[in-house]
């Protein structure tokens, strides 16, 4: 995946909000510097930083949306824009 930020799906950030909304916690896998990191946490929040879109974990971590690779088993390849 390529550095530039690829939009994401409205589908896909509409599952991400619900997540947030009902506090599910989430097993996500994305990408950071080529190496797939493994979570599992709340989604707290999310931010809108130079055009990127992130959300937060209660933990703090910042996940930018489209390094995201699978969201509670769901691969989300198909779901970027």
């Amino acid at each position: 995946m390529a550095n530039k930020y690829q939009t994401v799906s409205c589908h896909f950030y509409d599952e991400l909000e619900a997540l947030a909304v009902k506090k599910v916690l989430s097993n996500i896998t994305y990408l950071e510097n080529e190496n797939e990191i493994n979570v599992e946490d709340l989604i707290v929040d999310f931010k809108t930083k130079n055009k990127e879109e992130f959300l937060i974990l209660k933990n703090g971590t910042q996940i930018r949306l489209d390094k995201i690779i699978k969201i509670n088993g769901i691969d989300t390849s198909n779901l970027k824009c």
